[in-house]
């Protein structure tokens, strides 16, 4: 089924390697339950993110039972995700415990199309003991997320330790002059660590598939 509101993009995944997702901010309850409807009908599987607990309750139970939802990083998986690979290839790095949520969106990305992450929380550079302690184990990563708000240092700092291929992933945990993490975001982007990719603000999904695309791209060069 589709509406004026929505057109799936159920071709997607055969141009780029990755399916559509359902970004729900912005979008009603109402609208979610119509695009799980179509979805459902085509028997598809579909990552949602940003769905929040009160539209959650507003989505139809039979569909609503088939959602796996995590709270903490507002992500669903509406249906199966993709079989969970063996491999473990990229490892996801929060500055701190206030990070956790958006790590666990770039996280939770990575499992829905079937790929492993290791997860590392609160290793900023505050202590910066504990970001050396664990160093060894991080630079076994081809691929490192590294999620940091404030001053968005940690990204420039493991980007000059390792060289694994860094996608730094802002976030908006700070306040006064790190400005939503306007701060975080422009530290990256001005970085004088060589070569680090940057996505938006708060934007987990993103990161997690620039980590997909890139192990994409690995696997059609052997």
């Amino acid at each position: 089924m589709q509406s004026p509101d929505f057109k799936l993009d159920l071709s997607r995944q055969q141009r780029i390697g990755l399916d559509e997702a359902v970004f729900c901010g912005g979008k009603t309850s109402e609208q979610i339950n119509n695009i799980l409807q179509a979805v459902m009908q085509q028997e598809k599987s579909i990552l949602l993110t940003h769905l929040t607990p009160p539209k959650l309750a507003g989505i139809s139970e039979n569909l609503k039972n088939q959602i796996d939802f995590d709270p903490i990083s507002h992500t669903g998986f509406f249906s199966k995700p993709y079989p969970l690979s063996n491999d473990k290839n990229i490892a996801i790095i929060s500055a701190g415990t206030s990070d956790a949520a958006i790590a666990v969106e770039a996280a939770r990305t990575l499992t829905f199309f079937g790929h492993r992450a290791e997860l590392i929380h609160d290793i900023g550079v505050a202590g910066l003991w504990r970001l050396l302690e664990r160093l060894d184990e991080i630079s076994k990563f081809p691929i490192i997320i590294v999620v940091a708000g404030m001053d968005g240092a940690l990204p420039t700092v493991l980007g000059g330790l390792v060289s694994s291929a860094i996608i730094a992933l802002p976030t908006s945990v700070g306040y006064g002059a790190a400005e939503a993490g306007r701060t975080a975001l422009n530290a990256a982007l001005s970085s004088c660590s060589s070569g680090i990719v940057v996505v938006n603000i708060d934007n987990g999904y993103g990161a997690a598939c620039a980590a997909i695309r890139i192990l994409t791209a690995a696997s059609r060069s052997k």
